[in-house]
C-alpha cells in the first residue's frame, strides 16, 4: 500500500469524481419534489371545488374528475421518478465508498467488478428517473386544460334559458 501523498490525493480524486453525479442526483430530486408538490396542490383545489361547491355545472364537475384523474397519473410518474432517483444516489454513494476503500487498500474483500455493477446500475437508475420525468411533463403538457368549461358563462346560460 502507497501512502505517499501523491497516492492519496490521486485515491481521492479517483474515488470522489462520482460526488459530482451524486450532486446532479440530488437537484433531480429537489426538481421531482416541486412538481409532486405542485401537484398534490392543484389536485387538493380541485377535490375541495368538485366535493364542496354543490354549485359547480355538470360540465365542469366531468372536467374536474378527468382532471383528478391526470394529476393521479402524474403523481404516480413523479414517484416513481424519485424512486429512482434516490436508487442511483444509492448505488452511486455505495460506488464512491467502493472506490475509496479499494483505492486505499482497506477493502481487499471489495472485488472491482462491484464497482463496475454499482456505478452503471446507478447511472441506469438516473436515466430511468429521467426518463420518467420527461414522460411527465409530456403528460402534464398533453393534459393541460386549454378547453376548460367556464363556469361563469355556464350559469348565465342557464339563466337565461329559464
Amino acid at each position: 500500500m502507497n501512502l505517499s501523498i501523491d497516492a492519496i490525493q490521486a485515491n481521492i480524486q479517483l474515488a470522489l469524481a462520482p460526488v459530482f453525479l451524486l450532486t446532479a442526483v440530488a437537484t433531480l430530486v429537489a426538481a421531482i419534489t416541486a412538481r409532486l408538490a405542485r401537484n398534490v396542490d392543484r389536485m387538493r383545489f380541485i377535490q375541495n371545488e368538485l366535493y364542496g361547491n354543490p354549485n359547480l355545472s355538470d360540465p365542469l364537475k366531468t372536467h374536474y374528475e378527468k382532471e383528478i384523474d391526470e394529476f393521479k397519473t402524474r403523481g404516480r410518474l413523479c414517484t416513481l421518478a424519485i424512486f429512482f432517483d434516490v436508487l442511483a444516489g444509492v448505488l452511486i454513494s455505495l460506488t464512491v465508498l467502493e472506490l475509496f476503500l479499494v483505492q486505499t487498500g482497506a477493502g481487499k474483500l471489495v472485488n472491482v467488478g462491484y464497482v463496475l455493477i454499482t456505478f452503471v446500475a446507478g447511472l441506469v437508475s438516473f436515466v430511468v428517473s429521467l426518463t420518467l420525468i420527461l414522460v411527465e411533463v409530456v403528460f402534464a403538457y398533453r393534459s393541460t386544460s386549454w378547453d376548460m368549461p367556464d363556469q361563469v358563462s355556464l350559469q348565465n346560460s342557464k339563466k337565461t334559458s329559464e
